[in-house]
């Protein structure tokens, strides 16, 4: 399982995201551009005291992202029709989300091996791009049997 983020605009998201992937063994790709510089001192900081544990892939862009991928593509999106909950997860997965500002392009979208939707209550919008992820990758982990053991 890993958790992939498409050109994040808010470094506090990163970190959030190096922090839920660290404290679940979930590696994370970030692929660039960001929205921010993005710097190997940035993705520390950014990962507080998790740095050591944080599995960071960074990938100069989608195309390069594709290329070094193993397993489907999940993308979340407000744009889909399958619901999360409805979908079986794979221990390969990698579980995508875009931009905070403009979620991902067409072409993204396009090779995405699924698109799934969280669903929300009438009226909602969306939800943070990490509060996002913590439900996909706690969802996909409970099917996959993933959690970690604990201390």
């Amino acid at each position: 399982m890993r958790l992939a983020l498409f050109q994040p605009d808010i470094p506090q998201n990163l970190g959030a995201a190096l922090r839920l992937g660290a404290c679940l063994g979930v590696p994370v790709d970030v692929i660039e551009p960001c929205g921010f510089p993005l710097s190997d001192r940035a993705v520390r900081r950014a990962a507080l005291d998790y740095e050591a544990q944080a599995e960071v892939t960074r990938h100069a862009g989608w195309g390069e992202f594709l290329t070094n991928r193993r397993g489907r593509i999940i993308l979340l999106t407000t744009r889909a029709a399958q619901p999360l909950h409805g979908f079986t997860f794979r221990d390969d997965d990698i579980l995508l989300l875009g931009r905070e500002s403009a979620g991902v392009p067409d072409e993204v979208h396009d090779v995405a091996d699924a698109r799934l939707a969280i669903p929300l209550v009438a009226g909602a919008r969306s939800l943070n791009v990490v509060t996002a992820a913590a439900i996909a990758i706690g969802e996909a982990l409970r099917q996959t049997a993933g959690f970690p053991s604990g201390a």
